[in-house]
């Protein structure tokens, strides 16, 4: 689904992912972090897509919410485990999204 976020300007974290073969809890973690997210102050909404790459697009109010959700503890101990377990490699890259525009078939 397509995040809806507000007018611009917001910011957008940016997490790519290529993923190891151990699942070990994985989808129940993701999921979770997608809920604990949402409760976030200044979070706006989340998008996701996986094949070869994983790429998850969150979307915040501002820097500071992104700080205080990279510094949540539940966050932190998933991340944890991001590295030990769960990615061969990944980056994250924040953006401000200083515009965008939808386009919809009728």
């Amino acid at each position: 689904m397509i995040a809806n976020t507000p007018q611009a300007p917001y910011y957008a974290v940016i997490f790519t992912s290529i993923r190891t073969e151990q699942d070990n809890g994985y989808g129940d973690m993701a999921h979770k972090m997608v809920e604990l997210a949402q409760q976030q102050e200044g979070f706006l909404g989340v998008e996701s897509a996986r094949n070869e790459i994983g790429i998850t697009v969150s979307y915040w109010k501002d820097i500071d919410s992104i700080k205080k959700w990279k510094n949540n503890s539940e966050h932190m101990i998933a991340r944890k485990s991001g590295l030990e377990i769960w990615y061969q490699s990944f980056k994250t890259r924040i953006a401000k999204v200083e515009s965008d525009y939808e386009f919809e078939k009728l």
